[in-house]
């Protein structure tokens, strides 16, 4: 496997899990997050992390956008 694969591939990967984080920050609340400091669990609060989706989401969108880049037709030698 090439370099180009491999990155590519790690990319689609934390592209999946940074847009299943972005999910989960956008319909949870932070009282029902796991973990008590991993994912931003609050006590008593009920609005969810808008920020914290939003960052999610536009970074598993920009690796999705480096592996299509990686993966992409390589010019011609001239």
């Amino acid at each position: 496997m090439t370099n180009d694969r491999l990155v590519s591939l790690a990319a689609v990967i934390l592209g999946v899990v940074f847009v299943g984080l972005a999910a989960m920050y956008l319909t949870v609340p932070p009282k029902s997050l796991p973990g008590p400091s991993l994912f931003g669990h609050e006590n008593g609060v009920s609005a969810v992390h808008v920020k914290h989706g939003i960052a999610c989401l536009f970074l598993g969108l920009a690796c999705f956008a480096l592996a299509w880049f990686r993966l992409g037709p390589k010019k011609a030698a001239a």
